[in-house]
């Protein structure tokens, strides 16, 4: 269907319009012909919204239809033009499982949760890729709809270091940009942004259709070359929405490397740039997730990892999909910020990304 089609990327439509055409259409043979037509192009973005509404009790709402919502984006109104269920579009999965000291007790535990979870959710053509992180971030798996593969990459997780880890598409050392990324320590560290903003800029950025990343990690990051703000900037850009999934390690790390964040509202938990500070990793989460549409979930003796991905396996299929062209002023290159209600019940509780980059 033509909403399917037109949603499945950020797509840049070039249209192009003669103002003589109709003129031309209605002359009299033999009548003076007008100047030749200049081409005037227009340059649309469609800027897609991933959506999940909730009642007051928690409970998905899935009968609410285009006239239900309100959107606005730096404060003034917006026409919705495209509603829909994201239901049958293409998913890709991202799986970030961090690997550093702190967590590793929960390995076995995310394993066996995280192939399950790819095993309920992916139906062709569904694509997922595996990446862990500890000093560095590591392609374990590149993008397959292979089951087999994702299990024997999930199989690895953990078991050597990500210096030394590989898999059947050859991939070994630090994954990035240039061949490599190691962040700024070789020996110990969390390069969680890192991870994030390769699995955006490099993987994501170039799929269509529905993208989630799953990060299970403590949210603690020590040695980064990439900020929190640089790593949801990526996630953004590549309309990609982040679900973590807590998990409180027994050792704790500090202020980070990385630059300290350079977003709005500051560094979460008050650590500074290259400083001991300690930092909240939960409120890290609460951030990375709240900012692009997602959810962070907190393993404890009453959810555990299994209960968690079943959660998000429901909201993965129980989004709306609202998609609309910005006008000059919201087309502008930079962050724009989204605002989307239902106005008619206050109580409903609605879940996007707080906004969207546009240019580069």
């Amino acid at each position: 269907m033509g909403f399917r089609a037109s949603v499945c990327c950020v797509a840049l439509c070039t249209a192009v319009v003669s103002p003589w055409m109709r003129l031309e259409a209605q002359q009299p043979a033999g009548a003076p012909q007008p100047p030749p037509a200049s081409t005037i192009t227009v340059n649309a973005q469609l800027v897609n919204l991933p959506v999940i509404v909730r009642d007051k009790k928690g409970a998905m709402v899935q009968n609410l239809t285009k006239a239900d919502f309100a959107l606005s984006v730096d404060g003034h109104p917006e026409a919705i033009r495209y509603f829909d269920k994201d239901n049958n579009l293409p998913l890709t999965l991202g799986l970030l499982v961090d690997t550093s000291g702190s967590v590793r007790s929960a390995l076995e535990d995310e394993r066996n949760a995280s192939e399950a979870f790819l095993d309920q959710m992916m139906t062709v053509p569904d694509k997922a890729f595996l990446i862990q992180f500890a000093h560095e971030a590591e392609l374990l798996q590149e993008l397959t709809s292979s089951r087999p593969k994702l299990r024997e990459a999930m199989d690895q997780v953990g078991t050597t270091p990500p210096d030394e880890a590989q898999n059947d598409q050859g991939g070994t050392g630090g994954y990035g940009r240039h061949g490599g990324y190691h962040g700024g320590h070789h020996m110990g560290g969390t390069v969680l942004y890192d991870a994030v903003f390769l699995a955006s800029d490099d993987l994501m950025k170039k799929q269509q259709g529905r993208k989630a990343l799953v990060v299970l990690t403590d949210g603690e990051d020590r040695g980064s070359s990439e900020t929190l703000a640089s790593a949801v900037a990526a996630a953004q850009r590549a309309e990609t929405v982040i679900y973590a999934i807590y998990f409180k390690g027994e050792q704790h790390g500090y202020g980070g490397h990385g630059g300290g964040w350079g977003g709005r509202g500051g560094y979460p938990g008050g650590g500074r740039r290259g400083g001991e500070n300690r930092v909240d990793g939960k409120k890290v989460l609460e951030q990375m997730t709240g900012e692009t549409g997602g959810r962070m979930f907190e393993v404890t003796s009453k959810e555990n990892f299994a209960a968690i991905y079943t959660q998000i396996a429901e909201e993965l299929r129980s989004q709306y999909r609202l998609g609309y062209v910005p006008d000059a002023a919201t087309a502008a290159e930079g962050f724009h910020r989204v605002d989307l209600t239902v106005p008619r019940d206050k109580k409903l509780f609605v879940q996007t990304r707080d906004g969207y980059y546009s240019g580069e």
